[in-house]
């Protein structure tokens, strides 16, 4: 009788994009033999995400004492040689690196040097890999990005990842082709810095002309939901297609991190106050079911508390609904970094007041939907999302993941809404 064939085990941490690269990095290390391997795909965007990976690393080495452990993502990238000197980990792999298969399979061969890390910055292009499979995930999440141009005084990520750089929408498209082929009902497009799409890439090339290139050219594809963009870069094609194109889910995350003007500048963030709060407004009424997220970091260096009362209002002024707080974390070579430091208590507290500031917004907007009947894509057996991102859990049959389905909502739970099948 034969063995059971392994399968690598990857620990994702992060964002959206991770989780593309995590089944690029499955695919590779399952090829290379890996079946013994645990791959930990990192976050760098807070002390905390980092401290959470090398947690997870040393618990994984107690768990599994004879596992061939990698290490690779943004952290990895930013301080590789702080991994390497972990003694559970038997290797270091660069962000670009990870995304090759030659990596995984000198790993398996036992050939590779311990610590395989590039400088990121010498990358320039972001080759599309074709996913066989995507796990029992109900949407599948497509990069079509890579790395950010921008250097925010407060973040990390661009020694992380790189320059910007897109991937050639010909190579998009058939990767979206062959998701829906094998029945994936929505499509994420990812990236670091998706509004910054194009520039690279010949022609006049941009999201919003990507967008409509996708629809065109990949008419069955039911559902496409775009991840976190910066609302200062969407110019009118992108605004085309993000009010007028049903088949663009009505949900955007934005990337605030503030509601303060001087904060703003001193953060280098390209908006201010005023051109969020424009700029929801004008999408809203364009199409009044758009439902917002936002990131928002409470206790930047110099933050006051009037300064951070702009912040907590903006949730109302923009009709924010799905928060994503950040507490302010010092990441060490960054400009914030050397700035004067608000102290720790006042940032758990300001972080403490957004969230709860959205979760007040979140019960409004549930309490909205009681009583009426939503389209729902379900994600896992009782559990499924609707058009404009907010979860739903069934009161009754449990419904298919990956099935689009009708369901009447009876009420909620603060946090998700309940329904039965309409």
């Amino acid at each position: 009788m034969n063995a059971p064939v392994k399968t690598p085990k990857i620990v994702t941490f992060g964002c959206r994009l991770n989780a593309y690269e995590s089944e690029v990095m499955a695919a590779h290390a399952q090829s290379a033999g890996l079946g013994d391997a645990i791959v930990f795909n990192t976050c760098a965007v807070t002390a905390e995400s980092t401290r959470q990976a090398r947690q997870s690393i040393r618990r994984a080495r107690r768990e599994n004492p004879e596992a061939k452990i990698i290490v690779t993502g943004c952290a990895a990238q930013v301080d590789p040689d702080g991994f390497a000197d972990m003694p559970e980990v038997d290797h270091v792999l660069g962000n670009d690196e990870k995304m090759h298969a030659q990596p995984f399979a000198d790993f398996g061969l036992g050939s590779a040097e311990r610590v395989r890390v590039a400088d990121i910055m010498e990358v320039r292009d972001t080759t599309p890999h074709m996913i066989e499979a995507f796990g029992d995930r109900a949407r599948a999440f497509v990069q079509v990005q890579n790395g950010c141009d921008h250097r925010c005084t407060f973040c990390i990520i661009p020694y992380g990842r790189g320059n910007s750089r897109s991937v050639p929408a010909g190579g998009v498209i058939a990767q979206i082709q062959k998701l829906v082929d094998q029945g994936f009902q929505e499509v994420v497009l990812s990236g670091v810095d998706i509004t910054s799409y194009g520039p690279d890439l010949p022609g006049e090339q941009t999201l919003g002309r990507l967008v409509e290139q996708i629809l065109t050219h990949v008419p069955e594809l039911p559902r496409l939901r775009l991840s976190s963009i910066d609302s200062i870069e969407t110019d009118e094609t992108l605004f085309r297609m993000i009010t007028e194109e049903p088949r663009v889910m009505p949900h955007l995350h934005l990337s605030l991190q503030s509601g303060d003007n001087m904060i703003l500048k001193r953060m280098k963030r390209r908006h201010n106050r005023e051109h969020a709060i424009a700029f929801c407004a004008r999408v809203r009424e364009a199409r009044p079911q758009m439902v917002f997220g936002a990131d928002l970091i409470a206790g930047f260096p110099t933050e006051t508390e009037e300064m951070f009362g702009n912040t907590l209002r903006l949730v109302e002024d923009c009709g924010l609904t799905l928060l994503h707080v950040f507490p302010y974390s010092i990441r060490p070579g960054t400009p914030a970094a050397k700035m004067p430091q608000v102290d720790g208590a006042t940032i758990k507290d300001r972080a403490a007041r957004l969230r709860q500031a959205g979760e007040q917004a979140l019960t409004h907007h549930l309490d909205h939907h009681v009583g009426g009947t939503v389209r729902v894509l379900m994600e896992k057996p009782g559990f499924g999302r609707l058009d404009d991102f907010t979860p739903v859990t069934l009161d009754g049959p449990s419904g298919t993941p990956g099935e689009i389905g009708m369901l009447h909502i009876t009420g909620h739970d603060r946090s998700t809404l309940l329904g039965t099948p309409a």
